[in-house]
């Protein structure tokens, strides 16, 4: 399976990385690395050929409370799930250098079509997103993530995700 992104090592110049948002920039620079070892996220990122981080983004397992979703989704849903498994993409940026090239959406899809794999192995019906601010709320919304206001949280089922990838190989 063939992937725009790789996983975070310590050869990816992670402290050079500047998007513009200091919650971003900082959570590369202090934090993915403890995270990845303490396997609390996986982080993947677009390195060029000199391994500087031309954008990244992080993936989690989490659950979402079946009382926040629109009312037309949860109708489709059994009654006994209280909590439902959704993929987290906790975090998505972009290299100050290389806004404004497409690379946010690559990253995206890249991280769409790894959480449909792996709903594939691992239960999961969504992937959520918790957006920084208004340009992002906009930015998921050209992507048809639905915005679940009481929570700030965005969502995307992974039955619109399998649309956008028809036949996506097995891993």
């Amino acid at each position: 399976m063939s992937f725009l992104t790789f996983p975070l090592l310590p050869v990816h110049k992670k402290e050079q990385f500047a998007c513009g948002k200091a919650l971003l920039d900082e959570y590369l620079h202090r934090q993915a690395k403890l995270d990845v070892k303490r396997m609390l996220s996986a982080c993947f990122v677009l390195p060029n050929d000199e391994n500087e981080i031309k954008g990244y983004n992080t993936l989690s397992a989490a659950s979402i409370e079946r009382s926040v979703l629109p009312e037309a989704i949860m109708r489709k849903l059994p009654p006994s799930y209280s909590d439902l498994p959704v993929i987290l993409m906790g975090r998505l940026a972009v290299s100050i250098n290389h806004q404004g090239a497409g690379l946010g959406e690559l990253l995206l899809l890249d991280a769409l079509k790894r959480s449909l794999l792996t709903s594939r192995e691992v239960g999961s019906m969504a992937v959520i997103v918790d957006p920084i601010d208004e340009a992002a709320v906009r930015f998921y919304e050209r992507y048809e993530f639905l915005l679940l206001p009481d929570s700030g949280k965005m969502f995307l089922p992974m039955v619109t995700i399998s649309r956008l990838f028809p036949n996506p190989e097995l891993p």
